[in-house]
């Protein structure tokens, strides 16, 4: 990635003058200076709109030329537009190239014309089936059975503590999925993990796969991957509720944090020997912590309210579609009795660090609740539901990472509250227009910031960025499904290209994605630690405001920066496997992005 140097010295004296004196130079193959292309790697729908950008540290003008990949044929040609917004440092100049007249499908590339300027190749027409790639991704982290390594791990979940229990009394909490690099395993994320994947089926049926059984073995069963795996997050739910009026919430803490480690050979000591019994977490509504560092907590109903939404599309589907109507009727009652505890302790559970002071500080929950009473509705039928999706819905508004310009990790978590959109489906008229205006409220804003900028970004750059993106996207899909409004749907492929490569770096943020492309491959993951094969499909942390990366406890890069000719200097990314600030994969954020691939997939 390191640019060319350029052999001629009076080239570059010529090239100074003219930038004293403020000209811009046409494009010429000897006196063209180094400029980069960034697009979307996978590609674009005939329909989406299809704006590239070049970025150069010397002011341009000329033509840009789409050609085909293998005849190098010219489809295409257009004029380079110099962007209206404010640069980011250390390119002083940017270019829209836009190509978006253009609409026959093939495999093209881009070139600034006369110039040896391209980039890599990208498609236009049907959208690859990523979504089965990050179905992968899930299954390897798994726990309990880990059908990537083929081994059985952490049996020994758990000794309970905070609970109904004495302080180490052991309950069944193994399986389920590890939460990241790490090996901790959290409801707060799971619970979402899982609802989303059951979300992502209803709303694209036709766009998923059957390639595997229940156990990850290559031997389709009947069932689509994303039930098998979301079924995964469920049996692990359900061991998390082993009572009508009982919830555990986490399963290890940060004494996980002892290095890359293989999951069946654990050396984290809870106080039983490594590798044996993990501290489990019961959600008592209060602020816990084993050792130096509390959480702060007010009840349960983040918790309890995501879980019964989870339970509920469960109840849905595994009735209807896959017609077994004994796990359908477990996960309606576990719905019922998780919605009805997260009624008697509204407020939010917060997760649970022990000599570190990071966790996860999600601090609303009325979405959560919005969300299942809905779901419960549109299952039992029961107005009782209805009405409180409404009263959560008003209470909520418009609360969202959106409306601000930073938050603590997690704060505002699961970042897209599907809940409004859960309960439009069932709403009268006046709800529907109230519902619609949260969405749009929060969606003008992200698209408002992105306007001032080249890239079209609009999120803050706080720890997990890229989940920020895939939510706002997510968001945008749903607002244009309940109100057929495409007024953000430029801001929305903005942000999915930003995901693809159209990023000051020029990287995938998905593992593998695209497989010839430029994507995180030194993730901080102890598979790749000890393997060095990409496991495709995660979705990493993503770049982070300079002011936090600098300041992360316990960062140590391992090889000097790839990137550092592009780092912008208010926003860092890292591909380096030392960075678990930008550059770890984690689970949660990877499920929420498969419903954005099978939105764009063609089967």
């Amino acid at each position: 990635m390191n640019p060319a140097q350029n052999p001629w010295k009076n080239v570059f004296c010529i090239t100074a003058l003219l930038f004293l004196l403020g000209t811009s130079r046409s494009i010429n193959a000897q006196t063209a200076p180094k400029a980069y292309i960034r697009y979307n790697q996978v590609g674009y729908l005939a329909a989406d709109a299809k704006v590239a950008l070049v970025l150069s540290k010397e002011s341009l003008n000329g033509n840009f030329i789409i050609q085909h990949t293998t005849t190098k044929q010219i489809v295409f040609k257009a004029t380079l537009q110099a962007s209206r917004t404010k640069p980011w440092a250390p390119f002083q100049y940017y270019y829209d190239l836009d190509f978006s007249a253009f609409k026959i499908a093939g495999t093209y590339q881009i070139q600034l014309e006369n110039s040896d300027v391209q980039s890599g190749s990208f498609t236009i027409g049907g959208y690859p089936a990523y979504q089965e790639q990050l179905l992968f991704f899930m299954r390897q982290q798994r726990c309990g059975y880990n059908p990537y390594i083929d081994q059985v791990c952490h049996q020994g979940d758990g000794r309970t503590f905070f609970g109904p229990l004495k302080d180490s009394s052991y309950i069944d909490a193994s399986g389920g999925w590890h939460d990241a690099g790490d090996q901790l395993k959290y409801l707060i994320t799971s619970s979402n993990a899982t609802a989303r994947m059951l979300l992502a089926y209803e709303w694209a049926k036709d766009r998923f796969a059957d390639k595997v059984d229940d156990l990850g073995h290559a031997h389709p069963n009947g069932i689509p991957d994303v039930l098998d795996e979301a079924k995964w997050g469920l049996d692990w739910m359900h061991k998390m509720h082993p009572a009508p009026d009982q919830l555990y919430h986490q399963v290890a803490d940060d004494r996980d944090h002892r290095g890359f480690k293989w999951p069946h050979k654990d050396n984290a000591d809870y106080g039983w020997g490594p590798n044996s019994y993990r501290a489990v977490y019961f959600a008592d509504g209060k602020p816990q912590g084993a050792g130096k560092y509390k959480s702060e907590a007010t009840g349960v109903a983040n918790l309890a309210g995501r879980s019964a939404a989870a339970m509920a599309i469960a109840a849905r589907i595994w009735k209807n579609d896959l017609k077994d109507p004994i796990f359908a009727a477990k996960c309606l009652k576990a719905a019922i009795e998780l919605y009805a505890l997260g009624k008697q302790k509204e407020g939010y559970q917060q997760g649970n660090s022990y000599s570190q002071p990071y966790r996860y500080t999600e601090d609303t929950w009325a979405d959560d609740m919005e969300w299942g009473a809905a779901e419960l509705y549109k299952v039992t039928k029961k107005e009782t539901y209805r009405t409180d999706a409404k009263r959560y819905a008003r209470l909520i508004g418009t609360t969202s990472w959106m409306e601000k310009d930073t938050a603590a990790h997690y704060q505002l978590y699961p970042f897209v509250n599907v809940g409004h959109s859960a309960l439009y489906d069932i709403a009268d008229a006046a709800t529907k227009a109230e519902l619609a205006g949260y969405y749009r409220h929060n969606l003008e804003r992200v698209a408002n910031k992105g306007a001032q900028n080249p890239y079209g970004i609009g999120v803050p750059f706080i720890w997990c960025s890229n989940n920020l993106v895939t939510a706002f996207v997510t968001q945008a899909i749903l607002y244009e499904r309940m109100t057929g409004d495409k007024r953000y749907h430029a801001a929305m492929l903005a942000h999915r290209d930003w995901l693809l490569g159209r990023n000051p770096w020029g990287t995938s943020m998905f593992t593998g994605i695209p497989e010839n492309g430029d994507f995180p491959l030194d993730v901080h993951l102890p598979l790749w630690h000890f393997t060095k094969k990409v496991i495709p499909g995660g979705l990493v942390d993503g770049p982070l405001w300079e002011t936090i990366h600098g300041k992360m406890v316990g960062l140590t890069l391992s090889e000097s920066d790839e990137f550092a000719q592009f780092q912008p200097d208010h926003v860092k990314y890292m591909d380096d496997i030392g960075d678990y600030s930008t550059n770890e994969p984690t689970m949660d954020g990877t499920a929420d992005a498969i419903f954005m691939f099978a939105f764009f997939a063609n089967l």
